[in-house]
């Protein structure tokens, strides 16, 4: 197994970027108003390929379903990765998300790859508009990992169990105002799955946009009831953001962990129950 990765910082990535089997990917993505690719076009890190997220989305519950097998091995070979390729993935948003496409290499079974910590704003210059020649890749995908996912129906069970405090520990990883269901920018419902508890993603950075410590994400996701002890579900609005807070656990140390595939964009379409406020 590679000892590469979680995270590499913007120090490392100057002092190894042209690495021959270095594959940088630009994974920015917008919700609303602007083109991850334009962005790319406008400026990135030199050598760095563009991956548009719906070319990794496929087809399943809610807004951003896990892609085939077959889907992602084509679009890692497209943008040059290779079996042997270290994988370091950036994005223009504190690694929400980057944080995706890391989850997706290891889900397949990559186990070479890294978000870049701080991102883009981290690294600074230079920047380059110039799009590279590409030589596919040889990435060979495995068999997904179903057991680090969760559907609808697993997750109402773990919702009804959570009122006694039973099982897993359900992760909503949006930021407060959704959780509570003072403000739904796209999804048809407002609020959070029953049971669940409030851990935004972006709580787990610090001022300088990067990764607090493992001490302290540790001591965080603890408070939270997530120990390890029981495991975690962690989901946000389509399944991307959540990604973040996996990210954020493996750092911690604290396995067991899972994806809720749909996430909120497949539970607040389902006749299933729904929370406000602050409380789970």
């Amino acid at each position: 197994m590679s000892t590469f990765g979680p995270l590499v910082s913007p120090e490392w990535l100057h002092e190894h970027i042209g690495e021959p089997d270095l594959r940088l990917v630009d994974f920015r993505w917008y919700l609303t108003g602007r083109q991850g690719r334009d962005a790319y076009l406008g400026g990135h890190i030199p050598g760095a390929v563009f991956v548009d997220l719906d070319a990794v989305t496929g087809k399943g519950p809610g807004r951003h379903p896990l892609p085939a097998k077959q889907q992602f091995q084509d679009e890692m070979r497209r943008a040059g990765v290779g079996a042997a390729s270290r994988v370091v993935v950036y994005d223009d948003a504190g690694g929400s998300i980057a944080a995706r496409l890391w989850f997706l290499l290891g889900w397949f079974g990559h186990g070479a790859q890294a978000v870049l910590d701080s991102g883009l704003q981290g690294w600074g210059q230079p920047l380059e508009t110039a799009v590279p020649m590409v030589t596919p890749g040889d990435f060979k995908a495995k068999a997904p990992q179903k057991t680090r996912i969760m559907d609808f129906s697993r997750v109402k069970r773990l919702s009804n169990a959570s009122g006694a405090r039973a099982g897993r520990v359900l992760v909503d990883a949006r930021v407060g105002e959704r959780y509570r269901g003072e403000h739904e920018p796209i999804d048809p419902k407002k609020g959070h799955i029953p049971g669940a508890v409030s851990a935004p993603w972006i709580d787990n950075l610090d001022a300088d946009a990067r990764f607090k410590s493992p001490d302290q994400l540790r001591r965080r996701y603890e408070a939270l009831g997530v120990d390890g002890s029981a495991g975690a579900v962690v989901y946000c609005g389509s399944g991307v953001n959540a990604c973040h807070d996996l990210l954020a656990l493996e750092l911690a140390g604290i396995s067991d962990v899972k994806l809720y595939e749909g996430s909120w964009s497949d539970w607040s379409q389902q006749n299933a129950p729904v929370a406000t406020g602050d409380k789970p």
